[in-house]
């Protein structure tokens, strides 16, 4: 009997994936916040995970076979953040206040998709090993 990942694991190895995306997407934001005309961007993270679940994966091609696979987030998925504060007159975005409450908000869902990925590792292993523990 074949151990189906996609139904045991559900939406959250999906998730991960996303979650990660948006993850350098605030990482980078928060690392321009000095960054004169810098546009604060952000995913939309329900249109991510629709193209993840959908296998939809794209991709960088390589040019050398040593140069690293780089995954991009789907198009369409990544746009510039509405501002929330006045413009302080270099054109910048960035409300740094925010972008950490964002980053840390994707940081906690991020973890729980871990923790749920992780339990349910743990069943198949026990149910593979035959374990009572």
């Amino acid at each position: 009997m074949a151990i189906s990942f996609d139904k045991a694991f559900g939406v959250h190895q999906h998730a991960l994936v996303a979650r990660s995306g948006r993850a350098e997407l605030l990482a980078g934001n928060l690392a321009n916040a000095d960054t004169p005309g810098y546009k604060a961007r952000d995913m939309d993270f329900q249109a991510a995970l629709s193209q993840a679940q959908n296998n939809q994966n794209f991709s960088l091609n390589r040019t050398h076979l040593q140069h690293f696979a780089v995954e991009l987030a789907p198009p369409g998925t990544v746009q510039y953040r509405v501002p929330t504060q006045p413009d302080t007159g270099d054109g910048n975005t960035v409300d740094v206040q925010a972008e950490r409450n964002s980053y840390m908000e994707n940081a906690l869902q991020y973890q729980a998709s871990l923790e749920f990925l992780n339990g349910k590792i743990n069943g198949l292993l026990k149910a593979i090993k035959g374990d009572s523990m």
